[in-house]
C-alpha cells in the first residue's frame, strides 16, 4: 500500500494540550501505520497539559514528549479527515475534506480525575474512527 492510500486525520482543539492530543494518542496507538495522524491548535500551549499526560500514561500510552503545534493551512489541507475540539471559526475550511467536530469538555486546568471521563470519551470516538477509516487494523 502506498503512503497516498493511507487516510489522514488532523485533530485540532485550541491549544493542543489536551483534546487533540489525547485523539492523536489513541489513533496512532490504535491504527498504527494504517492512518497518518497529525494535530495542532489555533493558539497552541507551551506545554502539553500535565493531567493529560497522566491520565494517558494511566492507560499505556505515553505523550510526554509530545509539543503542541500550530494548526497550519498545510496540515488541513493535507489531511483527509478534520476533527476540531472546539475551535469554532479559527479552523480553515477546504472543500472535499470531511470535517466532524467532536464537543468534549476542556480539560485545561482540571486535575487528572476531570482528565479521565474526557479521555475515555475520546478513545470511544476513536475506536468507532478507526473501524470505519482504517477496518484493516
Amino acid at each position: 500500500m502506498s503512503d497516498t492510500a493511507v487516510p489522514s486525520v488532523l485533530f485540532v482543539c485550541v491549544h493542543n494540550a489536551g483534546r487533540s492530543q489525547m485523539a492523536a494518542a489513541f489513533l496512532t496507538h490504535l491504527a498504527g501505520d494504517g492512518v497518518q495522524v497529525r494535530s495542532a491548535g489555533s493558539a497552541p500551549a507551551d506545554t502539553v497539559n500535565p493531567a493529560v499526560v497522566a491520565a494517558m500514561a494511566e492507560v499505556g500510552i505515553d505523550i510526554a514528549a509530545e509539543v503542541p503545534k500550530v494548526l497550519t493551512v498545510e496540515a488541513v489541507r493535507a489531511s483527509d479527515v478534520v476533527i476540531t475540539m472546539g475551535c469554532g471559526d479559527t479552523c480553515p475550511v477546504f472543500p472535499g475534506k470531511r470535517y466532524l467536530d467532536w464537543e468534549l469538555p476542556d480539560p485545561a486546568g482540571q486535575g487528572v480525575e476531570a482528565v479521565r471521563p474526557i479521555r475515555d470519551e475520546i478513545e470511544k470516538r476513536i475506536r468507532g474512527l478507526v473501524d470505519e477509516i482504517a477496518p484493516a487494523n
